[in-house]
């Protein structure tokens, strides 16, 4: 289960990097941007979910997001790079997931994707999924991840406060022998920039990155 009441690291005095947090250093900061988690904890032996981000609240193939992708390890089953790397545009919600389930997860996308008003012409879907491997603590061969995990997960994506730890697609995570997670944050950069505001989601060895042009108040 989600451990809600968990303190983060600033809660106990930690501080990373010189640039401010946006309002709730968390990548919902930017406007439109919506998360949601869908986590299995069956029997003794499932453990493992599924973390969608959405950029925005309208048609994502037909607003496509400006994107890009930084490979810093290639040793992973990314769907969706090669058209990103090509176009520089996202055209579905970015789905987290444990690495056996990345098909079903795309597969997934692809429904999503086809079923939305004014995509009834669509013929080609570049579906993004990123994954880790949770088989230490999920029977990540059973593969119980199923596309309707990764729908809810979608249709469950709210703004503000974002669950994180042992969730979604942290659920079965482990690294470096200590029990891993989902994670978040959000930086502010400097006045010369102020149009951007930089905010990530990581969970073990997979970082997303979104850059928007909204500028961020303090708060």
């Amino acid at each position: 289960m989600a451990l809600q009441s968990s303190k983060r690291a600033r809660d106990y005095g930690l501080r990373f990097g010189v640039l401010p947090t946006g309002p709730l250093n968390m990548i919902t900061d930017v406007p439109g941007v919506r998360v949601g988690q869908v986590s299995l904890n069956e029997e003794h032996h499932i453990h493992t979910g599924v973390t969608a981000i959405l950029p925005h609240d309208g048609n994502q193939f037909q607003e496509k997001s400006p994107a890009a992708i930084y490979i810093g390890n290639g040793f992973g089953k990314l769907v969706g790079y090669t058209q990103i790397e090509e176009l520089g545009t996202l055209e579905t919600p970015i789905i987290l997931t444990n690495t056996l389930s990345v098909p079903t997860a795309a597969d997934a996308l692809i429904d999503y994707t086809l079923t939305q008003p004014g995509n009834e012409k669509v013929r080609s879907v570049n579906p993004l999924v990123g994954e880790t491997n949770d088989g230490f603590l999920n029977d990540i061969c059973g593969r119980h991840i199923s596309k309707e995990h990764v729908l809810n997960a979608i249709h469950q994506a709210t703004t503000g406060y974002v669950e994180e730890g042992n969730i979604g697609a942290g659920t079965g995570t482990v690294c470096f022998g200590f029990k891993g997670g989902i994670g978040t944050s959000s930086r502010k950069l400097p006045p010369s920039l102020e149009k951007f505001i930089l905010q990530h989601i990581e969970f073990c060895f997979m970082t997303i990155l979104v850059c928007t042009w909204q500028h961020l108040l303090s708060s």
